[in-house]
């Protein structure tokens, strides 16, 4: 028997994975349902635990890659399927950084969520080949050239057009430069407006409190 711990900070969502998991009694049973990363931690120490449903804006303020990454470090035989409904281009390869065995995009997968926990458990590290096109305002997020995604993520992050200079290594010229090409492809006017359609279509992780 696999005992499964979920970690959502939304309680449809872990009552929902209850449910799919109820569905298959002879292999799985869920010992916990938690909202934050911390309290994961704390199950983890004091249960036996051999499959987390970890998704990624889990409360508290480690999210739910980072987590992972130390229960991966501390109890390296527990499976971890990192789930999310970002959009975030960079998520995959921070999950398999943070040591995940899988990874399921819980509003777009076609795979249902016993297959990749039957075929995590058998071993394999399930991860979707590409992530899903975003669409901002007008545009698809692949019509952005590499640099105009840079500066969106930088955008998301720190707002600063002379942050964002900084930390490309550029003049904030050429950032306006970037975010002027992006105006134009998505139909919006200013890098507020920007950031909020960009954030509305979960683009990028919400970043946790410092």
């Amino acid at each position: 028997m696999t005992n499964v711990l979920i970690v959502d900070d939304e309680r449809i969502v872990r009552k929902a994975y209850q449910s799919d998991i109820e569905t298959a009694p002879d292999r799985y049973r869920v010992i916990a349902t938690v909202a934050s990363s911390e309290d994961a931690k704390i199950v983890c120490a004091a249960r036996k635990v051999d499959l987390i449903l970890m998704d990624i804006n889990t409360a508290g303020a480690v999210n739910g890659i980072e987590a992972a990454a130390e229960i991966k470090k501390r109890y390296p035989r527990i499976r971890i399927i990192i789930t999310t409904s970002y959009l975030d281009l960079r998520a995959f390869d921070m999950a398999r950084k943070a040591g995940a065995d899988s990874f399921w995009l819980k509003d777009l997968s076609q795979m249902e969520l016993i297959e990749i926990m039957d075929r995590t458990m058998a071993g394999e590290s399930i991860y979707p080949e590409k992530m899903p096109d975003a669409v901002i305002g007008n545009a698809k997020l692949s019509e952005f050239t590499p640099k105009e995604i840079q500066v969106l993520y930088l955008l998301l992050e720190y707002v600063s057009v002379k942050k964002i200079a900084e930390v490309m290594v550029v003049e904030e010229s050429t950032v306006k430069t970037h975010l002027l090409h992006m105006f134009q492809k998505v139909g919006c006017s200013s890098k507020v407006e920007l950031a909020v359609l960009a954030a509305n279509a979960k683009l990028a992780i919400p970043r946790r409190p410092e």
